[in-house]
């Protein structure tokens, strides 16, 4: 029982992104920029909550050993994945949104909204970059008690990371993505559940 809510924490929410890259406008226009502010103001508490995926299997005190060491970075890689990523739905999403909303009928809507893009694909970067870190981290945090297990989901996360760093949550890859996480996160939650991984007679982890 304990596995299957863990699993549910940590799939809600890229669940919910997949979801919400089904509806996600293909484009900013006239057309579509109420919409795309308002989903993006949205998703402003809502992209952080992804790490939550990597802090569940990391939930204890560090220990003064590597593995406490590689939980610390974690946590910190996290913490600038939220910061970062806020960045750019705060700039190509909500202030882009509102600039093209709002912009004059015969204004170009290039220079205007283009400038906004390259800013926050710049801080997005850093964040997916930074979630690719966390993800890491929390494998070599993780590995030294429940050894082999955690390398596939680790595996799935740093396939997803890579490609959340352009495809964002975009149909169609964007949503794959997403789902990805969602799977990486439950092969994780399942590996660190079913205890700690005791060496063999021959001293490797089983």
């Amino acid at each position: 029982m304990a596995t299957f809510r863990r699993t549910c924490l940590v799939t809600a929410v890229p669940l919910l992104l997949a979801a919400v890259g089904l509806a996600h406008p293909h484009g900013l226009s006239r057309a579509t920029a109420a919409d795309w502010t308002q989903l993006h103001i949205a998703l402003l508490p809502v992209f952080p909550l992804l790490t939550i995926g990597l802090l569940v299997p990391l939930w204890q005190r560090p220990r003064r050993d590597l593995a406490g060491v590689a939980t610390v970075v974690a946590w910190v890689a996290a913490f600038v994945y939220a910061a970062f990523y806020t960045g750019l739905d705060a700039v190509a999403g909500i202030a882009a949104g509102t600039t093209v909303e709002h912009a004059h009928e015969t204004a170009q809507l290039g220079p205007l909204k283009h400038p906004l893009y390259d800013i926050g694909e710049a801080l997005g970067q850093v964040g997916a970059y930074a979630l690719i870190a966390a993800v890491l981290a929390t494998a070599v945090a993780l590995f030294p008690r429940h050894g082999l297990r955690v390398l596939p989901g680790t595996a799935v996360l740093l396939v997803s990371g890579w490609s959340f760093i352009d495809s964002h949550i975009f149909w169609p890859r964007g949503v794959y993505t997403m789902l990805g996480f969602a799977l990486g996160f439950a092969l994780l939650v399942s590996a660190t559940c079913r205890g700690a991984a005791r060496p063999s007679r021959h001293g490797r982890l089983l």
